[in-house]
């Protein structure tokens, strides 16, 4: 112990005797282990972000829609549709559902409100909707089922439309002109926040029998967000909604779906593949800077081992064994490496702490594993390419070591 607490102070001895030739040297492991903590750190707060995102949707919603499968079994396939039958059927047959909504979404539409007037996505949703998406409404009421099946013309806000048209504090009973068409505001929905950038609050919500009057050539494109009954229900209702609508589509059994199911689960699977390929990108940049600054170690110690051969002679004579002298080396060239990967660690906190900072950036979170790969980065880094420079020094005969000039 006392012999390892000697070499360590002797090693920060000769760092700081030559701290500029040391801050070089280690250049790269500070680039491999500062980009090792940044891109983990981004991923983990995006991944956690996009988690709690998911989780107030509800962590069992589900989105269905038509879709042309991609090749050349796709292209065989006729007509792509799916209307308010098909969604009726869902509704009725698949009892791992608890709640159903039509979708129908436009391009952003002019919203207008007297002189002020403002763009805004359209959707035009059933009285489901809210439970669905988590919404809650803060003024007013939501929509009822007789205003979605007499087709009224009534509209709820997001709370960003709400104060673009500055409507005050009340716009209840309001008229407003939506793509043109006169609407009656009957309620606002509470601040849901954005996501990636987009506003959650920047909606207008109206019926989707309006909607489909509004904009016909949905009546055969048409979308939904379902909810089941429970999280562990998901599969089984997944599994219950495309049997039954391939079993309405006529699909043969070689024949691909004509419409897509989507869970939450496969959104974030999604996004994990996109974290490997951050992941990759990454494995690539310290594998690049971590062979650069292991070869910047290695070279300086093989210069220290020169500068001090006479050094190293005298403590043979005196009865180092050669053990003594490689531990001594490959210690320095291991505290060269964590002084190294310290100043990485330090430097992508702040690097971190900085990118937190910006209005459009999610908290970056650093887990403790990363901090623990960082440090074993570095003491693996100094060990492999300090063991050439130790094993050097250690064969050294003294006799030739104690005449060299």
């Amino acid at each position: 112990m006392r012999i390892a607490l000697a070499n360590i102070g002797n090693a920060f001895e000769q760092i700081w005797a030559h701290r500029l030739r040391s801050m070089l040297t280690v250049l790269g492991i500070v680039i491999a282990v500062t980009s090792t903590l940044t891109v983990v750190g981004v991923v983990q707060g995006f991944t956690r972000y996009v988690s709690e995102f998911l989780q107030g949707l509800g962590t069992n919603a589900m989105w269905v829609w038509p879709e042309r499968p991609a090749g050349e079994a796709g292209r065989r396939l006729g007509r792509i549709a799916m209307d308010e039958r098909d969604l009726a059927a869902i509704e009725q047959n698949c009892p791992a559902l608890r709640r159903l909504s039509p979708l129908i979404r436009s391009e952003t539409v002019l919203v207008q409100a007297g002189r002020d007037e403002f763009r805004a996505p359209l959707e035009g949703v059933s009285a489901d909707y809210l439970a669905i998406r988590n919404y809650e409404v803060a003024l007013g009421r939501p929509f009822s089922i007789v205003d979605v099946e007499e087709r009224r013309a009534v509209c709820m806000l997001g709370r960003e439309v709400v104060r673009k048209l500055e409507l005050g504090d009340d716009p209840v009973g309001r008229n407003l002109l939506v793509a043109g068409r006169r609407f009656s505001v009957v309620g606002v929905l509470s601040e849901k926040g954005s996501f990636l950038g987009n506003s959650q609050d920047e909606l207008v919500l109206i019926p989707y029998t309006t909607a489909l009057k509004m904009y016909p050539a949905q009546l055969r494109r048409m979308a939904a967000t379902a909810q089941a009954v429970s999280e562990e229900a998901v599969p089984e209702a997944r599994a219950q909604i495309v049997n039954l609508l391939r079993r309405r589509h006529r699909l043969d059994a070689y024949q691909p779906n004509d419409f897509k199911v989507m869970t939450q689960d496969e959104i974030l699977d999604a996004f994990n593949s996109m974290s490997l390929v951050a992941t990759a990108v990454l494995a690539g940049i310290v594998g690049v800077s971590l062979l650069v600054g292991g070869i910047g170690v290695m070279n300086v110690m093989l210069v220290s081992v020169t500068e001090r051969t006479r050094e190293i002679g005298l403590r043979k004579a005196v009865g180092a064994r050669r053990r003594d002298v490689m531990l001594q080396f490959l210690t320095e060239a291991v505290s060269l490496s964590l002084l190294g990967g310290s100043a990485g660690i330090a430097l992508g906190y702040g690097l971190c702490a900085l990118a937190s900072l910006h209005p459009q950036m999610v908290d970056v979170v650093i887990p403790l594993w990363a901090v623990a790969l960082g440090f074993g980065v570095s003491t693996l880094t100094g060990v492999v390419f300090g063991l050439v420079p130790a094993v050097k020094a250690s064969l050294l005969n003294p006799i030739d070591a104690l005449r060299h000039e």
